[in-house]
C-alpha cells in the first residue's frame, strides 16, 4: 500500500468526451454519423430543466400517492399507479382506487375523454408568460413540455388527423406548445418537446396490467410508425425544439435515423433522448434514480416534486420533496455529470400549485447565491467526501477551481476534509459570504468557518487553486 498526491488537472480533460472526429458538415440518416453528433455546451452547462406534464389528465388530477418507484411493488404498480398522468390506464383495472373513485365521482358512463371539454374550458384562463417567469425564477436553463402522453392527446393544433378519434377529441383548444415555446424563449430559456412515441392509448386500447404488458403494448403498425414520424416532423419543423424528449420506446417501422439526421441538420445545437431504443442518443435518462458514480455519458435524471408527474390533488405536504432535499438532489447530480429535469404538474388552467411553486422559489433563491458552483461546472476528480463530523460534501470544478458543497449544516465552526490538499496561498471563499480562513493540518484540510452561513441549506466554497487529493494505491 502506498499513497500519493494527484492533481485534480491530470483528469479533468479526458474523462467527459462523448464523440471522436468532430461533428460532420451535414448528417446523414445513418447511425455512424449521428454518432459524431456533440453534446453542445448550453446542455451540458445548464444543469436544471422543467418538465411540464399537463392535458387531459389535469382535469381528474387523482392517482393513489403509493410511493417513488423504486419503493414499491411492481406487481401491484399499475393498479396502484401514483402517476396521475397515467389515469386513463388505470381507471380501466377493475378494483384499483382511480376506478373506485372514477365511477364513485363521475359515473360509469364517463369516459375519459370526456375531460377534454373541461380541459378546453380551463385552458383558456392559461397564462404562458407567467408560467415561464416561474421557471425562470426558479433557476432552469430549459424546459421540455409533454406535446402527446400516452393518451394520444394533442397540446399543438397538428395537421396529421389521428385516424382514431374525431376532430373534436384531438388536441387542444391552444396552441399550447407554441404559446409556451414563445414564452420560455422570451426568458431566455431553451425550449424542448417530448412526445410519447412508445405508447399511444388511442392505437392500442388494451390496458397495461404488469411490467409484461408494457412493451406488448406498443403500436407497431405501419399506420402508427408514419402517424408518429408525422408528428416529430411537425414539432421539428414548427417550433424547432432545443430537445427531442421520446418516452417509453418507438415503432420499429419508425424512420428514426432519418428523422434524427433531419433534426440535426435543422437544429446542429438540439440534444436527442435515449427513449426511442435506437443505436445513438445524447444523454440517458434515469428516472426516479440517479447514478452513484461520475458517469462519462451526458445524462439527466428526470422526477416529480411528489410521486407523481401529472398534478395530483391527492398529494399533500407529505408527500413532496422539501426544498432542502431538493436541493442536495441537484447538487448531487451535477456533481455526477448530470442534469436535473424537475417535473410540474400544473391544474388543467395552467396554475402551478403553491407547493411546488415554494419548492421551485427555495431552488431558485439556492441557485442565485450559489449557482456559481453549479452552472457550467464538470465534475472533479471524485464526486463526494464527508467531513470528519459526517456531513457529505459534493464538488464540482470550473476555470481554476474547484468547488466544495456542504449538504448540511456543520455541527461546528469547522469543515474538515481528510484527503484534501490545498495548495499554499490558496484563496477559499464561502458563496454568499466572503474569504474563510483555512489550514492544511497533515493529511487534513481546515475551513475556519463564519459564525452564521449564509442560506439555510447547502454550503458552497470555492477553493481557488484547485487542490489536490490523497489518492492510495
Amino acid at each position: 500500500m502506498r499513497t500519493f498526491i494527484v492533481l485534480a488537472a491530470a483528469f479533468s480533460f479526458s474523462v467527459f468526451g462523448q464523440f471522436q472526429g468532430g461533428p460532420p458538415q451535414k448528417y446523414d440518416p445513418d447511425w455512424t454519423t449521428l454518432m459524431r453528433h456533440p453534446v453542445p455546451a448550453w446542455f451540458d452547462e445548464a444543469k436544471l430543466g422543467i418538465f411540464v406534464h399537463w392535458g387531459i389528465y389535469s382535469v381528474p388530477a387523482f392517482a393513489p400517492p403509493t410511493g417513488e418507484p423504486g419503493n414499491v411493488d411492481f406487481s401491484k404498480w399499475f393498479a396502484n399507479n401514483p402517476y396521475a398522468e397515467w389515469y386513463a390506464n388505470t381507471m380501466k383495472i377493475a378494483g384499483s382506487p382511480t376506478a373506485l373513485h372514477h365511477q364513485q365521482k363521475y359515473g360509469a358512463g364517463f369516459g375519459y375523454l370526456d375531460f377534454i371539454p373541461q380541459f378546453n374550458q380551463a385552458v383558456a384562463k392559461w397564462d404562458p408568460a407567467r408560467m415561464a417567469a416561474a421557471f425562470q425564477d426558479a433557476g432552469a436553463r430549459y424546459v421540455v413540455l409533454t406535446t402527446k402522453h400516452h393518451d394520444g392527446f394533442l397540446l399543438w393544433p397538428s395537421k396529421v388527423p389521428n385516424p382514431h378519434r374525431p376532430a373534436s377529441q384531438q388536441s387542444a383548444s391552444r396552441d399550447i406548445a407554441g404559446e409556451l415555446t414563445r414564452a420560455v424563449r422570451d426568458k431566455g430559456m431553451k425550449m424542448g418537446l417530448y412526445y410519447s412515441g412508445g405508447l399511444d392509448w388511442s392505437f392500442v386500447s388494451e390496458p397495461i396490467l404488469a411490467m409484461g404488458d408494457l412493451m406488448k403494448r406498443v403500436p407497431q403498425s405501419a399506420e402508427y410508425a408514419a402517424y408518429a414520424d408525422a408528428h416529430w416532423r411537425e414539432l421539428i419543423d414548427g417550433y424547432q425544439p432545443s430537445v427531442l424528449w421520446d418516452d417509453i420506446s418507438y415503432p420499429k417501422a419508425g424512420q428514426t435515423a432519418a428523422l434524427f439526421a433531419e433534426y440535426y441538420n435543422r437544429v446542429p445545437d438540439g440534444v436527442i433522448n435515449n427513449r426511442f431504443n435506437v443505436p445513438h442518443s445524447d444523454f440517458t435518462t434515469p428516472e426516479y434514480s440517479r447514478y452513484d458514480r461520475i458517469v462519462e455519458k451526458k445524462w439527466e435524471s428526470c422526477r416529480g416534486l411528489g410521486f407523481s408527474f401529472g398534478y395530483n390533488q391527492v398529494e399533500g405536504p407529505q408527500h413532496v420533496l422539501p426544498a432542502p432535499e431538493l436541493i442536495r438532489l441537484l447538487i448531487d447530480i451535477v456533481s455526477k455529470n448530470g442534469n436535473l429535469l424537475l417535473n410540474v404538474g400544473p391544474r388543467a388552467d395552467g396554475s402551478i400549485p403553491e407547493i411546488q411553486l415554494d419548492r421551485l422559489r427555495a431552488l431558485g433563491a439556492w441557485l442565485r447565491q450559489n449557482g456559481e458552483a453549479i452552472y457550467a461546472t464538470k465534475p472533479w476528480i471524485r464526486p463526494s467526501a464527508k467531513t470528519s463530523d459526517g456531513v457529505a460534501v459534493r464538488f464540482t470544478q470550473k476555470g481554476g477551481s474547484v468547488y466544495a458543497i456542504l449538504l448540511d449544516q456543520p455541527k461546528g465552526r469547522e469543515a474538515a476534509m481528510e484527503g484534501l490538499f490545498l495548495p499554499g496561498g490558496a484563496r477559499v471563499t464561502l458563496l454568499g459570504g466572503g474569504d474563510i480562513p483555512w489550514k492544511q493540518d497533515g493529511r487534513t484540510a481546515r475551513l475556519t468557518l463564519p459564525a452564521s452561513l449564509p442560506g439555510g441549506s447547502a454550503f458552497a466554497f470555492r477553493i481557488t487553486p484547485k487542490p489536490s487529493l490523497l489518492v492510495s494505491e
